[in-house]
């Protein structure tokens, strides 16, 4: 049995989940998200609790099964909570503003690069900690539209200038030698 599978989804009491068939609709606070699994794997929501259940022990049924999981537990996480990724910017002259929704880069191009972010996105940028925030109850879109923000300049390893994630290491490469 997966490990991952077979963990029980705890719903919080401001969660409202809904059941249709394959398809799962999840509301809370933050919005709401729905998908359409794959008939194979099964899921039953009582007492405020979701199980996941496959029908066999065949090498897609099992992968499916932790699968199905993981994503309704991001929704559940995401419709409550909310997700966020946050991106530091390195480099003398790079900024980042929110104007509007739209965030708004200044990378050193000869041109500016605006970003907008779709439904269910929104940014935060400060200008003193030169730090971008993107936040959203879609865990998927969250980090899609930050590896977005991060390809505009991502870091070189001889300055360590360019968008990072916050928790990402940049390995530092020696410059050239001189002569000798």
């Amino acid at each position: 049995m997966s490990r991952i599978g077979r963990l029980p989804i705890v719903v919080p009491p401001e969660v409202d989940v809904t059941i249709d068939g394959t398809m799962i609709k999840v509301t809370g606070p933050k919005g709401t998200l729905e998908y359409t699994f794959p008939p194979e794997v099964s899921f039953s929501l009582e007492d405020g609790v979701i199980t996941v259940k496959r029908p066999s022990d065949a090498r897609f049924h099992r992968a499916m099964h932790g699968t199905t999981r993981a994503l309704i537990n991001n929704m559940v996480t995401g419709v409550s909570k909310g997700f966020e990724r946050v991106l530091e910017i390195n480099g003398v002259g790079y900024r980042a503003e929110v104007n509007d929704k739209n965030l708004v880069l200044n990378l050193g191009y000869s041109h500016l690069i605006v970003v907008e972010p779709p439904e269910g996105i929104s940014f935060e940028a400060d200008a003193r900690t030169r730090q971008i925030k993107v936040m959203g109850a879609d865990k998927q879109k969250v980090g899609q539209i930050a590896d977005y923000i991060r390809k505009q300049r991502p870091p070189e390893p001889y300055l360590g200038k360019g968008i990072k994630y916050m928790e990402e290491k940049i390995r530092r490469k020696a410059g050239k030698s001189g002569k000798g």
